[in-house]
């Protein structure tokens, strides 16, 4: 979906080998206006200052993932749909 938009990766990090720590969510959350949160057939749009580090974490306790960041828009685990719209409106 990525290669056929045509879009720029800048930073890729793998959760396994590097899992964000609760610092880094932090950071991210402070550098966005809004976040999609995808979970299961559901997305939530949070307010960056509303959302907290539980809305972005999944049974286990970890981050979802994938995080996608485009421009002031975080979209945290997996949506096809919400990735669409995140790419479009950059």
């Amino acid at each position: 979906m990525l290669d056929a938009g045509k879009t720029e990766v800048a930073t890729t990090r793998l959760a396994k080998k590097e899992p964000l720590g609760d610092a880094d969510v932090r950071r991210l959350l402070a550098s966005v206006d809004e976040v999609l949160v995808a979970k299961g057939k559901g997305l939530r749009r949070l307010s960056a200052g509303g959302a907290t580090l539980a809305d972005l974490k999944g049974p286990t306790g970890s981050f979802r993932a994938p995080m996608l960041k485009a421009g002031r828009r975080l979209l945290v685990g997996f949506s096809a749909g919400a990735l669409s719209e995140l790419l479009g409106k950059r």
